[in-house]
């Protein structure tokens, strides 16, 4: 992958770098503040932007505000986010187009390098990489609400791993369930939810979506 990465210290920003080009991938530009990568982007035009929320010169949403330029600019354009603090409505925000291609990672999940990775060739992939706990902050914030009252508590185990980018047979893993039965709890999910049969992929984010905007 050809990577563009926005991090304002060093030490985490010359990390990333060092971590992806060991593991076979190209970072392209690394900048420290939000202007400075909009114009990284426009000039490389790579698979994968790594953000971060805060940024020069007010180190509060500079990074997620540029995030969303450069996905309204470039529908093709594939961005992962990484924070310290789950900036709950920016994550919806990101997912709310349903094209995919998006993640949030808080900065703890930076220095697990093998769930970093995944995360970022995920993403780069055209899928969704949620942290585990912006997925919980997410459903705890809309727990109840309609559109999801439907769904047992196994299905909306299921949607939360759905919404951290895991695939049918890590769901499998993660909750020790045969594929046949992962398979039954997404149909019922899909259906809950309204969602009629597309392409899966984008089903998945959907499902995502129809639960944040529920």
């Amino acid at each position: 992958m050809r990577i563009v990465i926005a991090e304002d210290l060093v030490l985490l920003r010359e990390g990333m770098v060092r971590l992806l080009t060991e593991t076979g991938h190209t970072v392209v530009a690394a900048v420290d503040d939000a202007e400075a990568l909009i114009a990284a982007v426009e000039e490389h035009r790579p698979d994968l932007s790594v953000i971060d929320v805060r940024l020069p010169p007010g180190f509060r949403d500079e990074g997620l505000r540029a995030a969303l330029r450069i996905r309204a600019g470039d529908p093709e354009a594939k961005v992962l986010i990484v924070s310290q603090y789950v900036e709950r409505a920016y994550a919806a925000d990101l997912l709310a187009d349903g094209r995919g291609g998006v993640g949030y990672l808080l900065k703890d999940r930076v220095t697990a390098l093998d769930d970093f990775l995944d995360a970022a060739e995920r993403v780069a992939a055209g899928g969704t990489a949620m942290d585990p706990e912006v997925v919980r902050q997410l459903f705890n914030r809309n727990g109840g609400r309609q559109g999801v009252d439907g769904l047992t508590p196994r299905e909306r185990e299921v949607l939360g791993l759905m919404a951290q980018g895991l695939s049918n047979s890590a769901i499998c893993a993660q909750l020790v369930l045969a594929a046949v039965s992962v398979e039954k709890h997404i149909g019922n999910i899909f259906a809950k939810l309204q969602l009629p049969p597309s392409d899966d992929v984008h089903r998945r984010v959907h499902a995502v979506l129809a639960y944040l905007n529920s």
